[in-house]
């Protein structure tokens, strides 16, 4: 199983959503994308995006430090 690891500590809103949104469109279904994050608004904008894009949100990892989100990319997008 494939896991692609993104390292979005320090960046500020609205890039963390967007650079998770384009790590999501390189994946193939069943593909899964770990996603680290410093922003406290990427808890709320991160699985507001997966929402949208019909991928799940498998682990939700939250510590004084950082938010960790463990996505599972979706067989077929949503339009």
């Amino acid at each position: 199983m494939s896991i692609t690891r993104l390292d979005l500590t320090g960046l500020k809103c609205p890039l963390p959503a967007l650079k998770t949104r384009k790590a999501l469109q390189s994946l193939r279904p069943g593909e899964r994308l770990e996603v680290c994050c410093t922003d406290p608004l990427a808890a709320i904008d991160i699985p507001n995006l997966i929402r949208e894009t019909g991928d799940r949100v498998e682990i939700v990892d939250r510590s004084d430090r950082a938010i960790l989100f463990l996505i599972e990319k979706s067989a077929a997008p949503l339009e």
